[in-house]
This record gives structure tokens, C-alpha cells and sequence, in this order.
């Protein structure tokens, strides 16, 4: 593997891991303790509408699907708060919307999309040092908004009503959660791809939350378990050979059972 880092591609697929590490970890803390799991999922879809709305412009893909994830994110949250439809028919709705959005752009698009598979499984070793730039734009947002409102996402993540009888404004603390899920989306695509962000997003903290004693233990804990999923996948899908985005989630998943069986034995 230490010869393989001579090359470009692995240097900035090592980097693309590690930033993606840090993103998945600390946000996904939030979306397991407070149980939005299909929220991300949905989020994720829907921004397959930006990557196809992306090469009809005929512009970088990753340039329009974070604008584009961070309006279906604030468009599932409100609809959701202010409507009496049940929250997974409108999770499933802008879930569906959203890739057949992707494809209806994808499909007037002239030409070839040539890396339109890497976005939907992801292609770690594709990152370029222009991705790269925009994943540490994006994890500096995300730690930023973090460091501001930890207080405030801890409070909804556990109690939201207690939050509400508080006074603190639980809607739009809602709707900066789903903004920071969005932006996670976006670090995770090139990833691992829209299909599996999900499963990056959340199996680190479900991981680590067995073991933690407190969310903020949980946030330090995951990135680091994250990275290790990250670079472990990448490292076995260089010696066997295979899909790097699936290998990753793989691993995780793998030791996601472990970690259950370990935990059931000794009480945790």
C-alpha cells in the first residue's frame, strides 16, 4: 500500500477518506441519537436531482447538488413541521422526486455522463484536488455550525418538546440540522455514492454509541471509527481489486455485527 501512495490519486483518495471521516462522524452522532435516519436517506436521494441538474448545465456536478441537497433538506423539514402528512410519505416522496428529477436531467444532457457511476456507488479513487477542496470547504462549515449550536442540537436531539418549552426555536434548530445532514450528503458522494451514504452516515455512531457514555463522547469517537472504515475499505479494495465504496461499507457493516455481538456479551 506504501507504494501506492506515490500516486496522485491515492494521496487524494486517502485525504478524500479522511476529510469524509470527520463530516459522517459528527453529524451522523445527531441522526442516530435522534433517530432520522430515513431523513438522511431521503436528503441523499434527492440530491441526485442536483448531480443530474449538474451535467445538464455542463458544470462540475458537486458545485450544484449542494445547493440543490440543502433546499430538499429545508424543503422536507418544513413540509414535514407544517403539514399533517406523516413524515416518511414526504421523505418518500422527495426521495422518489428526486431521482427521477437526476434522470430526466441526465437525459437531456448532450453527450456521455461518463462519471455518472461513481456518483450513484462512489468512486473514492476519482477525487480530484478540486473535490478535495470543496470536502474541506464543506467540513469546515459543518465544524463551524457544530462549535455554534451544539447546545441547541443536543437539546432537539434528546428532547425536542422540553427544547420547544424552553423557548429555544426548535424549528429552525431542525432545519440547521437538516442543512449540516445535506452538506454530509454532499462530502459522502464521492465517497461512497448516493446509494450507500446512508449506511457511512450512520453505522460509525451506531457503532460508537454502545460504548459511549455521553453525545459529545460519541462525536469524538465516531470520525474516528469512520476513519477507519474509510481507509481499511480502501486499503482491501486496492490488494482484491474491487469497488472501493462497497468495499468501505462493507467493512463497516462487518464490524457493525461484531461490535453488536461483543456488546450483547458483556451487558453494554
Amino acid at each position: 500500500m506504501i507504494e501506492a501512495l506515490q500516486f496522485e490519486f491515492m494521496q487524494n483518495a486517502l485525504l478524500a477518506a479522511l476529510l469524509a471521516s470527520v463530516a459522517c462522524g459528527i453529524v451522523g452522532a445527531y441522526v442516530v441519537v435522534k433517530r432520522i435516519v430515513f431523513i438522511a436517506g431521503g436528503i441523499s436521494h434527492a440530491a441526485f436531482g442536483g448531480i443530474g441538474l449538474g451535467y445538464w448545465l455542463g458544470v462540475n456536478p458537486l458545485w450544484v447538488v449542494t445547493p440543490f441537497s440543502l433546499a430538499a433538506a429545508m424543503a422536507i423539514g418544513l413540509i414535514s413541521r407544517a403539514s399533517k402528512t406523516a413524515e416518511d410519505t414526504t421523505i418518500g416522496v422527495f426521495w422518489a422526486l428526486g431521482m427521477a428529477l437526476g434522470i430526466i436531467f441526465i437525459g437531456l444532457s448532450p453527450g456521455y455522463a461518463p462519471d455518472l457511476f461513481s456518483y450513484l456507488f462512489g468512486n473514492i479513487l476519482t477525487v480530484t484536488t478540486t473535490d478535495l477542496l470543496v470536502l474541506m470547504v464543506l467540513d469546515i462549515v459543518i465544524l463551524a455550525a457544530v462549535c455554534l449550536l451544539h447546545r441547541e442540537f443536543q437539546a432537539i436531539a434528546f428532547d425536542e418538546d422540553y427544547a420547544a418549552a424552553s423557548g429555544l426555536p426548535v424549528t429552525a434548530i431542525y432545519l440547521a440540522l437538516l442543512g449540516l445532514i445535506a452538506l454530509t450528503v454532499v462530502i459522502l458522494i464521492r465517497i461512497v455514492g448516493i446509494i450507500l451514504v446512508i449506511a457511512l452516515l450512520t453505522i460509525p455512531a451506531a457503532v460508537v454509541r454502545k460504548w459511549a457514555g455521553s453525545l459529545k463522547a460519541m462525536m469524538c469517537a465516531a470520525p474516528i471509527v469512520a476513519a477507519f472504515f474509510t481507509c481499511a475499505g480502501l486499503v482491501l479494495s486496492y490488494y482484491l481489486d474491487i469497488a472501493s465504496g462497497a468495499t468501505i461499507i462493507v467493512v463497516a457493516g462487518g464490524v457493525y455485527f461484531i461490535n453488536l455481538i461483543v456488546a450483547r456479551r458483556r451487558g453494554a
